[in-house]
């Protein structure tokens, strides 16, 4: 044996040894990525349902939200309609109301003040009878 084939000897265990070394790591790959092909499986035949239920309460959802959306647009006539019957009241009652208002307060401030005139003549005319019976005996 030549010293050439005595390192290709040397050179190929080393191939060999390289190669079963490089193994390991290239069988541990395959049985993760077949694991990780399980779970993929598993987690696809678990989502249908998932996306089933997901799909009702949606369409669930959507039927509320339609009934809210009415439910909106009533409640924005109502709206109206209160402004313009307030607008209506205000316009034909809030005017004479006022005046009545005002009329009876100066009516009620003239009584008060006539009353209290009376009140006040009356005192007078006391006042001047003692004067009169004092002076008289």
């Amino acid at each position: 044996m030549s010293a050439g084939q005595i390192a290709a000897l040397i050179a190929a265990g080393a191939f060999v040894l390289l190669v079963l070394l490089l193994a390991i790591p290239l069988i541990k790959l395959g049985r993760t990525l077949d694991e990780a092909t399980i779970a993929i499986r598993k987690a696809h035949t678990n989502t249908d349902p998932i996306f089933t239920e997901a799909n009702t309460t949606l369409t669930r959802v959507n039927s509320q939200l339609e009934r809210v959306d009415g439910i909106t647009a009533n409640t924005q006539a109502v709206t109206g309609n209160v402004s313009a019957l307030t607008s209506v009241f205000t316009a034909t009652l809030g005017g004479p109301l006022v005046k009545a208002a005002a009329f009876s307060y100066g009516v009620n401030k003239a009584l008060k003040a006539r009353r209290k005139a009376k009140e006040v003549a009356a005192e007078g005319k006391h006042a001047r009878r003692g004067k009169r019976k004092g002076a008289g005996s």
